[in-house]
């Protein structure tokens, strides 16, 4: 029943695939963004869920390991599913490597914005008090580095 209702969900998101590439991005682009909103999801849960316990830079540190990890394995099944695979841990090693240059952009963005250095008039820290904010647009810097980086060197 899992494996059909699946089959299905990953039908349907095929065949949108299929019609946003005739805008001209790539299928595996196209792929590679679908996994990394999913990405942009378990990021925010985790910083989220380890708010009240820690300081939102190790929160931040987390959540992008936990959806690197996990963009990883579904980029593994299902945007490169065509591909020969290394090893997992050998290419979960190389992805998370590769995806370092994008973890930069992606949690120095992040970094910045929840910073005190970004507070409006009345003193209030935006990006503090909605960390969702600073982790979309830490997502979208390191977006393109990942895609290319992913692709030329762990899913060749």
């Amino acid at each position: 029943m899992y494996r059909a209702a699946s089959r299905g969900l990953l039908s349907r998101l095929d065949q949108g695939v299929v019609i946003l590439s005739r805008l001209g991005l790539s299928e595996t682009f196209i792929r590679f963004g679908i996994v990394g909103v999913l990405g942009f999801f378990w990021d925010t849960g985790t910083v989220y869920a380890l708010r009240p316990f820690i300081n939102l830079y190790l929160a931040g540190t987390c959540g992008f390991l936990v959806a690197a990890t996990a963009n990883w394995a579904v980029n593994r099944l299902w945007t490169y599913r065509h591909h020969t695979h290394a090893a997992a841990h050998v290419q979960w090693a190389r992805f998370m490597t590769a995806n370092a240059i994008g973890f930069v952009f992606n949690r120095g963005v992040f970094f910045t914005l929840i910073s005190k250095f970004f507070s409006n008039t009345a003193g209030t820290d935006i990006f503090h008090a909605q960390p969702v904010l600073a982790i979309a647009a830490g997502s979208i810097s390191g977006l393109c580095f990942n895609y290319f980086l992913s692709k030329r060197f762990v899913f060749s």
